[in-house]
């Protein structure tokens, strides 16, 4: 795969599920160890939207079918396709960074079954998925995880669909891992971000 910076051969990977605390991990070991972090979702909702309405495709959806009138499985399999599709312009992203140093590239969208055939070894990547205490707690404090904004009918039905969607993947994330051999840290709450950080940073050791 064109890679004319090397982006892809030099990247760190951290895959997994909403709220598990993926991108305070990627900017404290960008800090600590001086490396370049690409965040999935900061791209994907700007750059990546600009692709989306180059592509004629609909940008917002009408949020009664999209929370309300989709089971947790369909809204599951609909993320999982979008991802595949949004992962070629996360790698036109990668491509673009050209830095002496590692990159630390992490998001949900970010799936092991994607990024493993671009590896030469699975310890370049790590999925990080919550709990399903941690995410019933994430949900309830963190505000960007809180209710859906959005105007629907029944919006405690649309918050209960999203938060069996965002499990659903984040199971289907650990168990795609599991299969390729890729390490899965699950995120309980019992230790503090730097130590889950001190975690990954010495899964990744031999590359830092």
């Amino acid at each position: 795969m064109w890679d004319p910076t090397g982006s892809f051969g030099r990247a760190l990977w951290i895959g997994g599920g909403q709220w598990a605390g993926k991108s305070t991990v990627a900017r404290l070991l960008a800090v600590r160890h001086g490396v370049t972090a690409y965040h999935y979702d900061y791209h994907d909702a700007r750059g990546h939207f600009d692709r989306r309405i180059a592509r004629g495709e609909p940008v917002e959806r009408d949020p009664e079918q999209n929370w309300v009138r989709r089971s947790p499985e369909e809204m599951a399999a609909d993320a999982r396709a979008i991802f595949e599709l949004r992962f070629e312009w996360a790698l036109d992203d990668l491509r673009a960074l050209d830095s002496p140093r590692p990159l630390i590239a992490e998001g949900w969208g970010l799936r092991p079954e994607f990024v493993v055939p671009l590896l030469d070894s699975a310890r370049r990547m790590i999925v990080m998925v919550p709990t399903e205490e941690f995410q019933r707690h994430q949900a309830a404090t963190l505000p960007r995880a809180g209710a859906i904004t959005a105007e629907v009918s029944d919006p405690e039905r649309a918050q209960r669909n999203r938060i069996a969607r965002d499990r659903l993947l984040a199971q289907d994330a650990a168990a795609k891992a599991r299969e390729l051999g890729v390490r899965v840290l699950e995120v309980d709450g019992s230790r503090k971000t730097e130590e889950v950080a001190d975690l990954v940073a010495d899964h990744f050791r031999p590359y830092l």
